[in-house]
């Protein structure tokens, strides 16, 4: 029945994304480690599903630049250089410099914290904000992350173009794909990870481009100088 093989496909998508994502978060939780090598029957043993889903999951993350795949063999983790993460920073910088200038052009680009319809998406973005500053201040790498990722995703998309934010989100999740390697090697991360979320969002809302640029590349300053100590040491 044609009912019953749209429902077949949406359960395979949907199943699909939570396999990607699943795995995408074991990746940023360092569980799954650079070069770490696995095949497509060892996914579908581990969750329990059929190999399709999974075969579709990790040949989404290979697209993202996540995996690699080797032929015939499987898949294994990309190994991210600190050149890739200089790299990755400067194009995450262009896409967050493009939203700056584009509020400088259209001011309506981005929501007044003063307008009721633009309350409740300012707040959350802000209380993404406050968690991930929270965890930051407290070391908690793996909570920061996820607080991380969501604040910029909902910030880009309050600019009203979600191939932006999706675009920023696969940057970010690349960034801290190679970050992180680096950071587990510390054992107290506390004062040492940036937390400027709610600045951030102050100077947008208020439509200061100037400290939003400052801040931003006082952040990419920081992160760059940070890694590349690390990597440096080890």
């Amino acid at each position: 029945m044609p009912g019953s093989s749209g429902n077949g496909s949406v359960t395979r998508s949907t199943l699909r994304q939570q396999i990607a994502d699943a795995l995408r978060d074991e990746v940023l939780a360092g569980r799954l480690q650079p070069g770490q090598e696995f095949t497509v029957k060892e996914i579908a043993e581990q969750y329990g599903v059929s190999a399709t889903p999974v075969r579709e999951a990790l040949v989404d993350l290979s697209a993202q630049g996540l995996l690699d795949a080797d032929q015939h063999r499987g898949f294994h983790v990309h190994e991210y250089s600190v050149a890739d993460y200089r790299g990755i920073v400067e194009a995450r910088s262009l896409v967050t410099d493009g939203m700056f200038i584009a509020l400088d052009k259209d001011q309506e680009r981005f929501p007044p914290h003063d307008e009721p319809r633009a309350v409740a998406a300012l707040s959350g973005v802000r209380r993404r904000g406050e968690e991930a500053q929270r965890a930051s201040l407290a070391g908690d790498l793996t909570v920061l992350i996820g607080y991380d990722l969501r604040f910029w995703h909902e910030l880009g998309t309050l600019f009203g173009n979600p191939y932006l934010a999706d675009f920023l989100n696969r940057l970010r999740v690349q960034s801290w794909v190679c970050a992180a390697q680096h950071l587990r090697r510390l054992t107290d991360l506390r004062g040492a990870l940036w937390s400027g979320h709610t600045d951030l969002v102050d100077a947008l809302a208020k439509r200061d481009t100037r400290t939003a640029r400052a801040i931003v590349a006082a952040y990419n300053e920081h992160s760059l100088a940070l890694i590349e100590r690390l990597a440096d040491d080890g």
